[in-house]
């Protein structure tokens, strides 16, 4: 029986895993393919995905030659040990970068003690110049060129993104560091960039033209990430009185278009630790300025079922135009589910990756579109147990409750705005906060529902409206004239149909109607 090993939870040092004895997901045969294949590199994942790791892995194996380390591994096989280079590591993750002098400050020192780790003396007092003297410096010092590795390379700008014209001095300065790559090709041999954002090529990346973004390949797909089968492969000591199939649903999922889809290492080893099914991820700091960008925007929680966009649209990240899409796939949001191809180009359609995501990402919406946040935090249970038992008048009070729970000048002042995608959003957000089975804009052959919702042996749909004139009649008879509940008959399970209507005056419900199918 294979024994258990130390958990690596915060642990970015590769010889220290190997070392100490940790467990440890292979990923020496991506790194020897990159060096095969390419020069420069570009890679965008989430944050607490492992991306420090690959980078002291890369440092490692194809540049410092630590063979030993290696053994047992893919790349163990390598023939090119003898060859050492080098190293430039610059890492932006452990700084804050809120002032513009604080950037520049950090580039310098951290340069300063390159050259000295490695002999070298330095000169210039700007970033751009001292970092293009010290790969020329390397290469005469050492007769072989430099591996230029920079983490975390987009946190200066998003440190500083609710003050743009701080974000846009760190990115500006930032580029012209970056382009120093370009200047001192002769110089480097290898050099990789990676972070949570993908700035826009022209903003930061201009000059580098042979920059490979690996960021969307199926090659690369599972580069960062654990597979389901690392989990059973490595990780089978620690599987044992775990539920398999709800560790799938809770944190499996984020996928970049391999065949597989990935887990976010940081939640499958604090579940291995703590024994618990919880939002480990997403509580160790959803970025501050999502959450009021999102309703600033007019967004509202169903337009998370039909994202979508084209590789330059989830690419569209700069200080001055973030598109949502963008914004919620880099920091993993959300994630591809599929591909289809428009006008010749590959749509990449976008979801949820997995329950923790739906649910606690709900939750934090909720807490920002209602004013009182603990029935925020605990009307979900109540409202469940609703819906378990089939009481709908109860379902209704507990929605004219909530609505009637929100002052007058909350309307006014919540960016999100007075219309009916707030009203509905707050349903929707209700629903996925409580871990229920929602299909939001679940299309049909006569159109496109508003909302399914599964709660145990029990299907809910819902259709929302405002209460002004329509000539498709209530939002009742709107849901069996289109005879939305064909497409559920196949569950065998009772199905409800309820008509929601809002009041813009009245600011609650004005109608809550509902009808057996």
């Amino acid at each position: 029986m294979q024994a258990k090993r130390k958990l690596p939870i915060g642990v970015q040092t590769f010889r220290e895993i190997r070392e100490e004895g940790y467990y440890y997901v292979d990923k020496t045969a991506y790194a020897l393919r990159l060096a095969e294949e390419g020069k420069h590199y570009f890679l965008s994942r989430p944050r607490r995905f492992g991306k420090s790791l690959f980078l002291d892995t890369l440092k490692e194996l194809l540049f410092e030659g630590n063979r030993k380390l290696f053994e047992g591994l893919a790349a163990h096989g390598y023939e090119g040990w003898s060859v050492r280079h080098p190293v430039v590591r610059l890492s932006f993750a452990s700084g804050t970068y809120s002032l513009t002098e604080r950037l520049e400050a950090s580039v310098l020192a951290q340069l300063a003690d390159i050259a000295e780790e490695l002999g070298v003396g330095v000169r210039h007092d700007t970033g751009p110049e001292r970092f293009r003297h010290l790969l020329a410096a390397l290469h005469r010092h050492t007769g072989v060129r430099t591996a230029v590795l920079v983490d975390e390379y987009d946190k200066p700008i998003l440190d500083a993104l609710e003050t743009p014209e701080i974000a846009k001095t760190n990115r500006d300065y930032l580029r012209g560091l970056y382009g120093t790559v370009k200047d001192a090709d002769a110089h480097i041999r290898f050099s990789f960039f990676t972070g949570v954002s993908k700035f826009a090529k022209v903003s930061l990346f201009s000059d580098l033209k042979d920059l490979i973004d690996i960021t969307i390949d199926p090659d690369f797909a599972a580069l960062c990430g654990y597979t389901d089968a690392d989990l059973d492969a490595v990780f089978a000591p620690e599987l044992e009185g775990l539920d398999r199939q709800a560790i799938r649903e809770w944190y499996n999922g984020y996928g970049w278009l391999g065949e597989e889809t990935v887990y976010n290492p940081f939640d499958v080893l604090l579940l291995f630790r703590r024994r618990v099914f919880d939002a480990h991820w997403f509580e160790t700091g959803t970025p501050a300025f999502l959450i009021p960008r999102l309703l600033s925007r007019g967004f509202s929680t169903p337009d998370m079922e039909r994202m979508g966009g084209t590789n330059a649209l989830l690419s569209a990240f700069d200080v001055d135009r973030i598109a949502i899409e963008a914004l919620l796939f880099q920091t993993g949001y959300l994630t591809i589910v599929g591909q289809e191809q428009r006008r010749g180009r590959p749509y990449y359609r976008l979801g949820y990756p997995n329950r923790e995501v739906r649910q606690s990402l709900n939750e934090s919406l909720l807490q920002a579109m209602l004013p009182d946040e603990a029935f925020a935090a605990t009307g979900d249970n109540a409202l469940v147990e609703l819906l378990r038992k089939g009481d709908l008048e109860g379902v209704e009070a507990f929605f004219r409750s909530l609505f009637a729970g929100i002052p007058y000048n909350w309307h006014v002042n919540n960016e999100i705005g007075d219309y009916e995608g707030y009203y509905a959003s707050i349903f929707y957000s209700c629903f996925m906060a409580a871990g229920l089975e929602v299909r939001a804009e679940d299309a049909t052959s006569r159109g496109r529902l508003d909302a399914a919702v599964t709660c145990d042996d029990r299907v809910y749909l819902f259709e929302f409206k405002m209460v002004a004139a329509d000539p498709d009649g209530s939002a009742l008879a709107q849901l069996r004239a289109r005879r939305y509940a064909d497409k559920y008959r196949a569950t065998g399970l009772p199905i409800h149909l309820i008509g929601v209507e809002f009041s813009r005056e009245e600011r609650n419900l004005a109608a809550f109607e509902v009808a057996m199918a």
